[in-house]
């Protein structure tokens, strides 16, 4: 009994040592990130002014493109669109796997910036929303901060108040109840976003999804308190030593699995559309949305991903 108890504590405290500790099981770089990612070459959801192309035209027009630790994807920004034909060319990568239970960490050197631009580095499952999606960054024309947010079918909401250091934009997640809007939470600071953070150099995003909750961390390139493992991309991680997340999306009020299903990864970067065309004047872009991507071909010179590598841990 005393040997069988002494084996209880001794085990209980290797759990608690080890705490949230993952092993890293994806590593993507360079032109790897097109040996486990899929172009999609489809109508965009969010009624963007782009034509998502596959992976032979995106290759061939250098909107996807590698060179050593650099994995770049793009709008065009070459040519003049008619008004009545397809909208700018760009990509929407899919990861050929699919994660529950995980940890990613993005090491990101340059997003997408410009008016009528929105970026996206995102999760979802096949049955929409009744699978869920997670927003790990995202934003439209510019404007700062980044904000983090869960989209769900019914019955999904967030606390009033939770350990968090970011600003929560609302705590509804159904989307049938937010016109689509979720529960999202903004990031504590600018560079999190758009040109300030790629004036920055970047940095690394990182979220932890359990059955529990959801939690999204970010840290600038120059910012002193990035983890090690976060920074380097160890083999391991353990988010218990990341500080409070700027985004957390806890259990008590959704229950996480039964709204959150198998998700895959997405990469894209849409124009206009559904919320940067609703709110493209309103955010300081001239004229119509639609209007200023056809006819403005080198406003895109910067609409485009870089992306150093990202780490998947379960």
């Amino acid at each position: 009994m005393f040997a069988s108890s002494t084996l209880l504590i001794l085990t209980s405290l290797v759990s608690s040592a080890l705490g949230a500790t993952y092993q890293q099981t994806d590593s993507h770089t360079g032109d790897g990130f097109l040996k486990s990612f899929s172009h999609q070459a489809i109508a965009d959801p969010t009624h963007g002014r782009v034509n998502y192309v596959d992976q032979a035209t995106a290759l061939a027009q250098n909107l996807t493109f590698s060179s050593g630790d650099h994995f770049v994807i793009r709008a065009d920004h070459t040519t003049v669109l008619s008004a009545s034909g397809p909208g700018r060319n760009s990509v929407r990568l899919q990861s050929n796997k699919q994660y529950t239970t995980h940890v990613t960490v993005w090491n990101v050197r340059h997003m997408p910036q410009g008016c009528a631009t929105w970026p996206a580095l995102w999760e979802v499952g096949a049955n929409w929303p009744n699978q869920g999606e997670i927003d790990v960054l995202e934003g439209v024309n510019d404007q700062e901060p980044n904000q983090s947010t869960l989209h769900t079918s019914s019955g999904c909401s967030m606390p009033a108040s939770r350990s968090q250091t970011g600003f929560a934009t609302s705590n509804n997640c159904d989307v049938a109840a937010s016109n689509n809007a979720g529960c999202g939470v903004q990031a504590p600071t600018s560079n999190s976003y758009g040109p300030a953070f790629n004036s920055a150099g970047g940095g690394w995003y990182a979220m932890e999804r359990t059955s529990s909750f959801i939690k999204v961390w970010f840290w600038s390139r120059n910012d002193g308190s990035v983890p090690s493992d976060v920074k380097n991309g160890a083999t391991s991680v353990n988010t218990d030593n990341w500080g409070t997340p700027y985004a957390y999306f806890p259990s008590q009020s959704c229950d996480l699995n039964s709204h959150f299903g198998a998700h895959n990864i997405i990469i894209n970067l849409t124009l206009c559309g559904d919320w940067a065309g609703a709110v493209f004047n309103a955010n300081g872009c001239p004229g119509d949305c639609a209007t200023y991507v056809n006819q403005n071909p080198s406003a895109f010179t910067n609409a485009y991903f870089d992306i150093q590598w990202l780490k998947i841990y379960g």
